[in-house]
């Protein structure tokens, strides 16, 4: 998972020895004492100004003193994690772990995901100090896959989960994105289906009934009539969809729901895709031109909730940990929404999508005490407690289906409405879309974001919102795309010519 949000900020000063606190004091007093002196002043002040003598000395004590300080080393197998909410479960499951199991204690610690990032790297390339397990995101995990299959920093663990059976819980669409080229480098935490969630009480009020929208038109259509001018200025201030040319996160949600994607099943590129073309074409006409039917409402920030609460947007593609993120940031909302598949784009097609991002505990080929990290880590990944305490705390599902039957996916939710949304989640865990672990993925949606960009700037520029003609344009910026990306991963010499 991937939390816009910042972790407070909590700060710890080690404990200092006897000799450090004896020398600071030794010090201070020899400080007073020069002050104390005439002769010295005197000798001082024609060297330096009696203030600038004063910081010299504290200056040169405080640096001895801080480098006598040696901060006690935290106790048990190093477990680096980049968010608050990750931090918050883990360490009580961590702290009851180490109680049970004393020969191989666990000690979480919270890092931004850039120094995590940065950390990782370097202990894998380097030999710096890196941490026994990771919860490492989606793309940066992917960074440790550039080279080949025997440099990977974590441990291959394929074996070991087809050894202890349990592959056969795992949901094998969450584990494409820690798998590459046939092996397994890390246990999945997540799912991330995604529904629509809209507001239901705009909806209902109107009399539109969900239950007849099974298609993306269908959905337009019905929903056609709260597009509104509300101030009477001729310009509508509802729209039907958050979505813009330039939100490459729901884009990308979008495309890997109507089968098209970056990658293909074997992670090769495939931007130019046919599919991918209709699938941006489509999105053209719902952004822009006569046939406009969605606005740009920031998915993270403050005017961006504030732009949901008053109804600037009716639908918006909802993966499970947002929906957490919601109730934080956005409690005005309750009771106010609720979730429903997605539409599709043909009937009888995909109802769900998956979210880009994901997290996996991998353990480094490093690690002191694998078998410690091994076991914690399993723990972790067939833990009710844990699956219990992430979904009340942030929506997200568990991919072991062992899990799925808890009765807490199936409590109903006040803030939406009262639905039993784990549940409504699971209904569609099944069908969600593959996530590759390409190291390239990010280059690839830049490249497909350039494409969406210059297809909308070109209809504007040209007038022209019909889809056939926008198909065409968008395979002739997609090949481009395609060629610039296969000229990126050519220069990888362990990936090019991966099966």
């Amino acid at each position: 998972m991937s939390s816009p949000l910042l972790p407070p900020l909590s700060l710890t000063l080690p404990d200092l020895p006897a000799g450090a606190l004896a020398f600071i004091g030794l010090a201070a007093i020899a400080v007073l004492g020069v002050l104390a002196s005439p002769a010295a002043r005197a000798l001082l002040r024609r060297v330096l100004s009696p203030g600038a003598a004063i910081i010299l000395l504290i200056a040169v004590a405080a640096s001895v003193g801080v480098a006598l300080i040696q901060p006690k080393p935290p106790v048990g197998l190093p477990f680096w994690v980049f968010a608050d909410v990750h931090y918050r479960v883990y360490s009580s499951i961590a702290a009851d772990w180490t109680r049970r199991h004393p020969d191989h204690p666990v000690h979480v610690l919270q890092l931004t995901n850039p120094a995590l990032e940065r950390r990782m790297l370097s202990g894998f390339l380097a030999g710096t100090p890196v941490a026994d397990i990771i919860a490492a995101e989606r793309p940066v995990a992917a960074k440790a896959f550039v080279g080949p299959l025997e440099d990977v920093g974590f441990v291959d663990v394929t074996d070991r989960l087809r050894a202890e059976g349990l592959l056969e819980n795992i949901l094998p669409n969450s584990l494409t994105p820690w798998t590459t080229r046939g092996r397994i480098f890390g246990l999945p935490l997540d799912v991330h289906p995604v529904l629509l969630a809209y507001r239901s009480d705009l909806v209902e009020a109107a009399g539109i009934d969900v239950t007849q929208v099974e298609t993306w038109e269908d959905y337009f259509r019905l929903l056609r009539p709260l597009q509104q001018d509300l101030d009477g200025d001729g310009r509508p201030d509802r729209w039907l969809l958050n979505l813009w040319d330039t939100s490459g996160d729901l884009v990308l949600m979008l495309l890997d729901q109507a089968g098209g994607g970056l990658f293909d099943a074997r992670d090769h590129p495939q931007l130019n895709a046919p599919r991918n073309a209709e699938v941006l074409a489509q999105i053209v006409t719902w952004v822009a031109g006569p046939g406009r039917v969605c606005a740009d409402v920031d998915l993270f920030s403050a005017s961006g909730h504030r732009q949901r609460l008053d109804g600037v947007v009716i639908g918006t593609l909802m993966p499970d940990w947002m929906c957490g993120l919601w109730k934080q940031e956005i409690p005005g909302l309750a009771g106010k929404v609720k979730l429903m598949p997605l539409p599709a784009w043909e009937r009888g097609g995909r109802r769900t999508s998956v979210w880009r991002g994901g997290t996996m505990l991998g353990i480094s080929k490093r690690a002191g005490d694998p078998e410690g990290a091994w076991g914690f880590a399993r723990h972790l990944a067939m833990s009710t407690e844990l699956a219990a305490d992430l979904y009340r705390q942030t929506g997200i599902l568990p991919p072991n289906r062992a899990l799925w039957s808890l009765p807490v996916f199936d409590e109903p939710d006040p803030y939406f409405s009262g639905q039993p949304i784990g549940r409504i989640f699971l209904g569609v865990a099944d069908d969600v879309p593959v996530r590759s672990s390409s190291p390239f993925a990010m280059a690839a949606q830049s490249y497909l974001g350039n494409a969406l960009v210059n297809l909308r700037g070109w209809a504007d520029a040209t007038g022209t919102y019909d889809r056939p003609a926008l198909r065409t344009e968008a395979q002739r910026l997609l090949d481009a795309a395609q060629r610039q990306l296969e000229r990126e991963i050519g220069r990888n010499t362990f990936l090019a010519d991966a099966p």
